[in-house]
C-alpha cells in the first residue's frame, strides 16, 4: 500500500501540481515501438514515475486503472502485467490494424486533516470517501483529482476511433496524428477541458534521455482560444508532454478544488 500511494502521489504531484521543474518526478508510459507494419506483432510497455526520461529510478506507475482501447473501440486486457520496485510493465499483441490507445486514468479524492493534534492524509475514490475522515477531525481540506497518462501505437495506417471524447478532464484531440510525427516537421494538437477547447493552457514538452544532458531542453507552449498548439520537433526521439490546470468545478460536494492533468508520450521519427 505504501508503494502504491507513493507512486500515485508522485504522479499527482507532476500532472496536478504546480509548474514543472528540472527535478520534478515525471509519470509516463513508454512502448517498445509506436509504429508497426504487420498485425499479430507484440509491444511491451513500461510504466514508471521517474526523475529522468525514460529511465526507472523512482517508483512504478501502477496499472490498477490501465485502459487499453483497440482500433475498433473495444477494451483490451494487457498480457503479462507486473509491477516491480521501479516500474510496471505489460505486453500487448496487436491483432487489428489502426491505432491503439493505452491510458492510466486516475480519478479520486485527496484529503488533509488534523486528528488529535496530528496531521493526517487520505487518498481514495469518491465511493470510498464516506466515513474516511474520522469524527472529531479538524481543518479538513478535500480536493478532487483527474489525470491521464497515455501513449499510442499504430499498426499500418493511423486511425482516429480511439480518440472519442469523454467530456471529463483534459483530453487530446489529434489534429496531427500522434503516430505521424517527424523531425523538423510541425505538429498541431488540440486540448479539451471537459469537452470544450482548453484556452490558455500551459504545455511542456521534454525530449527523452534527460540523464545525459545538463538541461531539460523543454519546449514551453500555450494553447490558443481554440485549445490548439503547434510544436516543431527539433530531432527524432521519444518526447514527454504535460499539461495541467485547476478549478472549483468538482463533482463531489465535499471537495473545494479540482486538479486536472494530462501526460502523453510520443515518438518522433527521422525523415
Amino acid at each position: 500500500m505504501k508503494l502504491r500511494l507513493a507512486g500515485l502521489a508522485a504522479a499527482f504531484a507532476l500532472v496536478l501540481g504546480a509548474a514543472p521543474s528540472a527535478h520534478a518526478h515525471k509519470a509516463w508510459l513508454r512502448p517498445s515501438a509506436t509504429v508497426l507494419s504487420e498485425t499479430g506483432t507484440w509491444v511491451t510497455v513500461d510504466a514508471a514515475v521517474s526523475n529522468d526520461l525514460f529511465y526507472f529510478n523512482h517508483v512504478p506507475l501502477r496499472l490498477d486503472n490501465l485502459r487499453i482501447t483497440a482500433p475498433d473501440g473495444t477494451m483490451l486486457e494487457p498480457a503479462n502485467p507486473a509491477t516491480g520496485k521501479y516500474r510496471s510493465v505489460f505486453d500487448l499483441q496487436l491483432e487489428q490494424e489502426g491505432t491503439y490507445r493505452m491510458s492510466v486514468v486516475n480519478d479520486g479524492l485527496f484529503a488533509r486533516y488534523v486528528l488529535d493534534g496530528e496531521p493526517k492524509r487520505w487518498r481514495g475514490s469518491a465511493a470510498e470517501f464516506e466515513g474516511a475522515i474520522t469524527d472529531g477531525a479538524t481543518d479538513a481540506e478535500v480536493s478532487q483529482t483527474l489525470s491521464r497518462v497515455e501513449t499510442f501505437v499504430t499498426v499500418g495506417a493511423p486511425s482516429l476511433e480511439v480518440f472519442q471524447v469523454t467530456g471529463e478532464g483534459i483530453e487530446l484531440v489529434p489534429v496531427t496524428h500522434p503516430n505521424d510525427l517527424y523531425a523538423g516537421e510541425t505538429a498541431t494538437f488540440q486540448l479539451l477541458l471537459d469537452g470544450a477547447p482548453a484556452a490558455g493552457l500551459e504545455v511542456e514538452i521534454v525530449p527523452g534521455a534527460t540523464r545525459y544532458r545538463d538541461s531539460q531542453d523543454s519546449i514551453a507552449l500555450v494553447t490558443g482560444e481554440d485549445g490548439r498548439f503547434e510544436v516543431t520537433w527539433p530531432a527524432a526521439g521519444m518526447y514527454w508532454m504535460e499539461a495541467g490546470s485547476s478549478d472549483d468545478r468538482t463533482s463531489v460536494p465535499e471537495a473545494a478544488q479540482r486538479r486536472l492533468g494530462y501526460v502523453a508520450t510520443f515518438e518522433v521519427l527521422p525523415l
